[in-house]
């Protein structure tokens, strides 16, 4: 442990509130859970206790005696019994609460100027909540960036698959004219390039014939 210095710090950092919180983090227990389990240990000890000395009294005033007489005998060493028990168990609860109360004031606390090992990086490097405010909204910032970059980089893949899809869509359409090329010359039907240049010329008047046809034929109708 290790002292720290200005008083002000001490009252911020160790109020009334948490002093008791910051014992349970250096004892990892609280007086109050301290002094259960020392009154629930004695109350075995003496229930046990109790039992035995009972036992060993109906054992010894019984010899001798008749088997009612020992029931008897026996019912009021149970009484004698419950009833020390209740006595003994007053008297240690009245005492208990005087230890609880002395081992939270003298025993299980820490003075308002010391420092747990663990909190030194708090008075090593110290921030105040303008800071830390700060340092958060510089962290949203960041998260935000990367998700914008991530959904970037899945348009660009999705770009880039549908650009390979039209190439590979240009390279059968090459790819099939390169063949009509090599079949039309293997037959010798002259130039492939002007042959092909007519052909296109000759479906586009087909298709302007039959469009005159169509409109025709409604006007018809």
């Amino acid at each position: 442990m290790e002292t720290v210095g200005t008083e002000e710090e001490e009252k911020d950092r160790f109020s009334s509130s948490s002093l008791k919180l910051y014992e349970a983090q250096f004892f990892s227990f609280t007086p109050q859970t301290c002094m259960a389990r020392i009154y629930s240990s004695f109350h075995e000890c003496l229930c046990d206790i109790l039992a035995l000395v009972e036992k060993e009294c109906v054992r010894e005033l019984g010899k001798g005696q008749s088997d009612a007489d020992e029931e008897l005998l026996r019912s009021r060493a149970r009484e004698c019994s419950r009833k020390l028990q209740h006595f003994l168990e007053k008297r240690f609860k009245q005492l208990s609460e005087r230890m609880e109360a002395l081992l939270t004031s003298r025993c299980f606390t820490i003075p308002p100027n010391v420092l747990l090992p663990e909190d030194h990086s708090h008075k090593k490097y110290p921030q105040d909540i303008q800071e830390v405010l700060k340092l958060e909204s510089s962290l949203a910032d960041l998260h935000r960036a990367y998700e914008a970059e991530v959904c970037a980089r899945q348009a660009l893949l999705a770009e880039l698959e549908e650009q390979k899809e039209v190439q590979k869509q240009l390279d059968d359409i090459l790819e099939w004219v390169r063949e009509m090329q090599a079949g039309w010359a293997k037959e010798g039907n002259g130039n492939f390039q002007e042959s092909f240049r007519l052909g296109i010329e000759s479906i586009k008047k087909l298709q302007s014939a039959v469009k005159e046809v169509l409109i025709h034929s409604k006007t018809l109708n």
